[in-house]
């Protein structure tokens, strides 16, 4: 059997170019993976203009879809006409609601903070033509079969062997990007959109550091929306806050075994499954997640989870003195996340997954 393969290349500004690169190694062990078609075709979907061709290779010749994010609506607000918008939207949920989707497309701007935009995924089409759909948590798995999906496989996200550089590297980098010896650092890492909660990761912040001021905040990324790179700009510098931009591979290994504790909030969420949360946990670090259904895996003993909405500020603030005045009990969360990751997210155990499902798909 050949799988065809089809992804965004790699390099390109988008986490799930960096996966499906990491994954093809994986699959290519065990079988024949081509680019172009095969037996059965696999589609890596995202929500972004990467994979406009994708998405039409996999309407017009179904196989297996990932989707990656199970919200499609930036996808197609970045990718449609008005006319070709609303014939989606007419699809997904019918003439009755046509006034809502019309509201969506004239205020399409605050598409990355508005929650409606995060409501109405869009994902009848690629759900019902697909052979079988492939998802990497429970929230993903229940939008896709709410909108039609025969066949839905819930495949966790990967995560490599880690090797932890070395404390002397650790040091080195810590002291080139001015963090003191033992300071409690956290870090923010990856692509930085508006659901990622950036200004309110940093407003915590500023309230710990004024309360404590043995801790920095590390924010490593390059801002995709001209919105939120413009507010990062306008922010009045801090003497705590080290920014950098995007990390080659290494770098970032470096950057995440530097860091105390990993800010990794996610709302409004597009059904995801963060990657750099996933490799940080494998590290042993302890992770502030959203509490979402697309993080419900996870055990309770293994992440810090934060409430969206009302109690949002409020409880991040207060996991951010947690595990700044309490470091062993961090140290804890982050080993047990670590045992966690360990027997469910290896990337062996990931890809012989995967080639179940693709020769059940054939």
């Amino acid at each position: 059997m050949t799988v065809g393969w089809h992804a965004p290349p790699p390099g390109s500004a988008t986490g799930v170019a960096d996966y499906a690169e990491t994954l093809l190694r994986a699959l290519r062990q065990p079988g024949d993976v081509r680019p172009g078609d095969g037996d059965v075709n696999l589609y890596h979907i995202g929500n972004n203009r990467f994979h406009q061709t994708i998405y039409a290779a996999a309407l017009s010749r179904p196989g297996v879809a990932v989707l990656h994010d199970t919200v499609l609506q930036h996808f197609f607000l970045g990718t449609l006409t008005h006319d070709e918008y609303m014939a989606e939207w007419l699809h997904n949920y019918g003439t009755w609601r046509r006034d809502l989707g019309e509201e969506l497309w004239r205020g399409s701007g605050r598409a990355g903070v508005d929650p409606r935009y995060f409501e109405f995924p869009m994902l009848r089409r690629i759900a019902e033509t697909s052979r079988t759909v492939i998802v990497h948590n429970p929230g993903a798995a229940e939008m896709a079969r709410a909108h039609g999906a025969k066949r839905v496989e819930v495949i966790p996200h990967f995560v490599e062997p880690v090797t932890v550089p070395d404390a002397a590297t650790i040091a080195a980098f810590r002291n080139r990007i001015g963090v003191a010896p033992g300071a409690r650092l956290f870090g923010m890492f990856g692509y930085l959109r508006e659901p990622k909660r950036v200004m309110t990761c940093i407003s915590a912040f500023r309230e710990l550091h004024a309360a404590r001021p043995d801790t920095a905040l590390l924010i490593a990324g390059d801002p995709v929306s001209k919105d939120l790179a413009r507010a990062l700009d306008q922010e009045p510098p801090h003497r705590a806050i080290r920014r950098l931009g995007h990390l080659r591979e290494e770098d970032l290994m470096i950057a995440a075994a530097a860091v105390d504790c990993c800010l990794n909030l996610r709302y409004p969420a597009a059904g995801e499954t963060s990657g750099i949360a996933v490799r940080l946990m494998a590290m042993g670090k302890p992770v502030i997640l959203s509490d979402l259904a697309e993080n419900a895996a996870y055990p309770e003993t293994a992440v810090l989870r934060v409430r969206p909405g009302i109690a949002e500020r409020g409880e991040l603030f207060d996991h951010m003195v947690l595990a700044a005045a309490f470091p062993q009990v961090a140290r804890d969360i982050g080993e047990q996340a670590r045992k966690w990751i360990a027997g469910h997210h290896a990337i062996e155990a990931v890809a012989k997954r995967y080639w179940q499902v693709l020769c059940d798909s054939a």
